[in-house]
């Protein structure tokens, strides 16, 4: 769907601090952010608040306005997708729950004159053929799902039971649920007991950590695909005293996750560098506003590596450093 070369120039661009625009625009570009930000996840927030500390950096005058939901309110999210329709906006930031069940509210936005640019998805949907977004842009769910069905494979064995607790049905839950499975049925042994629908909500995630550790006393690790049920799950097996004896895996590096790392209640995460997204966010904004839409990629990753209990905390210090090098390290105040 895009050239390595243009993904590579935006990523260098990413990575490197902002350049002042030397032709800013007098009046603002409005912006509108639908998203889920009421998550347990801080993955959302920071990307705005990368993304408006990036505007700022570089001089581009802006009036952003935020319409916050749960995830999988869907009902609100598209009210909040028609409501923006009607109004004085140039560009969305939509973060849908799930693209598919919500294509209908991006196109309908499209459709009204506004440059979307689609918030943690990285597959562009096939029936809209060349009339795309903007942008997508995220980290690559499968490849996060990879890096830790390998990590787990390398440091936790090549055989064990496991139990996965799942997101909701869709795209991403698809690739960091489907793609951890795939991975460790193909390269080792290990065996997995239960599939647990949490719905990406913690409490869910709690109350499926309690079901598997009751029914299923053999299950090792704990493997959950984001932050919210990762952070019931820890709560839930160190209610039951069993954090000596399963792993929990989580998703995404925020900054729960990271506190949980170094409390040693949370195994090993695939690690965001949180900042990149919403950096990205600013500079495709700015290249399309100086007449560069041709740079932006039309799926911008952002980099992801491992960070496990073991890491230590000056890794942990370095990494954090990096990815939220905008938006401040530590768990967000929201």
């Amino acid at each position: 769907v895009q050239t390595d070369e243009i993904l590579e120039n935006m990523q260098a661009i990413v990575g490197a601090p902002g350049t002042p625009m030397t032709d800013a625009p007098t009046d603002p570009v409005k912006i509108a952010v639908i998203y889920p930000s009421q998550d347990v996840s801080d993955f959302w927030l920071r990307s705005y608040l990368a993304m408006e500390a990036r505007l700022n950096e570089i001089g581009l005058p802006f009036e952003a306005v935020q319409y916050a939901s749960n995830m999988n309110d869907f009902l609100l999210q598209s009210t909040y997708a028609e409501q923006v329709a009607r109004e004085d906006f140039d560009y969305v930031v939509f973060g849908p729950s799930e693209l598919e069940a919500q294509q209908d509210d991006i196109k309908h936005l499209k459709d009204a004159g506004k440059q979307v640019i689609v918030l943690n998805f990285d597959t562009p949907l096939q029936i809209w053929g060349d009339d795309q977004p903007l942008m997508y842009t995220t980290f690559s769910h499968l490849f996060g799902a990879l890096n830790i069905c390998n990590w787990v494979v390398e440091n936790l064995g090549t055989e064990g039971t496991y139990a996965l607790i799942r997101g909701a049905p869709g795209g991403v839950d698809d690739q960091r649920s489907g793609g951890f499975k795939t991975c460790l049925e193909e390269k080792s042994d290990w065996t997995m007991a239960y599939e647990h629908y949490g719905d990406f909500q913690r409490e869910l995630g709690f109350n499926g950590a309690q079901l598997i550790m009751q029914g299923y006393p053999e299950v090792t690790l704990l493997h959950n695909v984001n932050t919210a049920m990762a952070m019931g799950a820890v709560s839930a097996v160190q209610a039951a005293g069993a954090g000596d004896k399963i792993d929990v895996t989580a998703w995404g590096g925020t900054g729960d996750e990271l506190e949980a790392l170094r409390l040693g209640e949370l195994t090993a995460t695939p690690m965001r560098m949180s900042d990149d997204v919403g950096v990205a966010m600013a500079e495709a904004i700015r290249a399309d506003v100086e007449g560069r839409a041709d740079e932006i990629p039309l799926v911008f990753l952002g980099r992801i590596d491992i960070l496990s209990s073991e890491s230590g905390p000056e890794l942990v210090d370095q990494f954090e450093a990096e990815a939220f090098r905008y938006t401040g390290i530590g768990t967000l105040e929201r």
